[in-house]
């Protein structure tokens, strides 16, 4: 156990000394990202009137809860025909193509949706350009692929006398499903939701394909202006980030251990 600890301890250090690192800077009063020089706020409060920043995070944040929002309706209804309705003509197909976003290059993955985007334009006039629906939508396809994922599993260890019992005490099917099926499923389904939003306002690639004039989403930014540099704003922008998403795990495992 000993020898286990020390190789543990670097692979740690490793993962989490530089996000701790990057929020030590945040409070830094130079600009410089070399030396620290003394405790200040100033980045946080240039952060909150930065408009270029501050606008691209409430358009990801948007976008990644209308494209996480389809893609669990959509993976919730892959997942359950997959676990559900047995061998069916071209379960194979439907199975394959469900899976292929998980494996699929993000640059294929955004070229195509691309090429799809400007046929629909030029057939049917719609859509009219690329910017936020568009990169919802393409968010969305392969988010569902990991919904289904993650739905079809948990159905998987469903106890289907639960559905049986009350089947005979004669509930309907669409009853069976809304009020036995769907709440004890709901764990898998609010999982699958929070990891394609996480999916897409991390997404960088895909969104840079289909994305247009005015619609930079968050990592689109941040990638545009660690190229030209990088600055504490960046650095404070990094660590609210890393905060509420630590509030949200602390939360999230207490509410776990609480049932």
């Amino acid at each position: 156990m000993k020898r286990l600890a020390i190789p543990l301890a670097l692979g740690f250090a490793f993962l989490y000394l530089p996000i701790l690192l990057m929020a030590l800077f945040s409070f830094n009063d130079s600009r410089m990202v070399t030396s620290f020089t003394g405790f200040s706020l100033r980045w946080y409060e240039s952060l909150w009137r930065n408009e270029v920043l501050m606008g691209a995070l409430g358009l990801s944040l948007r976008i990644a809860a209308i494209s996480a929002t389809m893609a669990t309706i959509l993976g919730l209804l892959a997942g359950f025909a997959l676990a559900r309705f047995g061998r069916f003509r071209g379960r194979a197909g439907f199975g394959a193509v469900m899976a292929a976003p998980l494996v699929m290059p993000e640059v294929i993955t955004g070229l195509s949706l691309l090429l799809l985007f400007v046929a629909l334009e030029s057939l049917f006039g719609w859509p009219a350009g690329r910017g936020a629906s568009t990169i919802a939508i393409a968010h969305a396809t392969f988010g569902a692929a990991y919904v289904a994922v993650v739905v079809q599993s948990r159905l998987a260890d469903f106890d289907l006398s639960l559905e049986e019992a009350a089947l005979d005490l004669g509930a309907r099917p669409w009853t069976v499903f809304f009020a036995i099926t769907l709440p004890l499923i709901a764990p898998g389904i609010a999982a699958g939701w929070l990891l394609a939003f996480t999916l897409s306002l991390d997404d960088l690639v895909i969104a840079s394909f289909v994305s247009g004039p005015g619609a930079s989403t968050l990592p689109m930014v941040i990638f545009s202006s660690v190229r030209l540099g990088l600055t504490p704003e960046l650095y404070a922008l990094a660590t609210v980030l890393v905060v509420v998403v630590g509030v949200g795990m602390a939360l999230a495992l207490r509410f776990i251990r609480s049932r």
